[in-house]
């Protein structure tokens, strides 16, 4: 049971972005995003979008920093992924 962040490399409104994600549940997601003052507008779907700036942060507060193709390796297992296809509605 982890929450987990990737690096800040997710250019998008002039800064670069992680994603949180839990590897368990998303109720334990949005407590631990709760607990670190993430607004909930930064939710999408499976994981939170985390400006660079708080990654320090989220880390020392417990965030298990891992590359982005662990992230979604990880994300995938846990029956917790939104597909691209589920995105579109499809």
């Amino acid at each position: 049971m982890a929450i987990l962040i990737d690096d800040p490399r997710w250019p998008a409104h002039g800064r670069l972005w992680s994603h949180l994600v839990s590897d368990t549940s998303l109720a334990e997601l949005h407590r631990f995003a709760a607990e670190q003052g993430i607004p909930r507008r930064g939710f999408d779907r499976d994981h939170y979008d985390v400006p660079d700036v708080s990654y320090d942060d989220l880390v020392a507060a417990g965030a298990v920093p891992v590359d982005g193709h662990e992230l979604v390796r990880r994300l995938i297992a846990s029956g917790l992924r939104v597909t691209a296809r589920e995105r579109r509605g499809r």
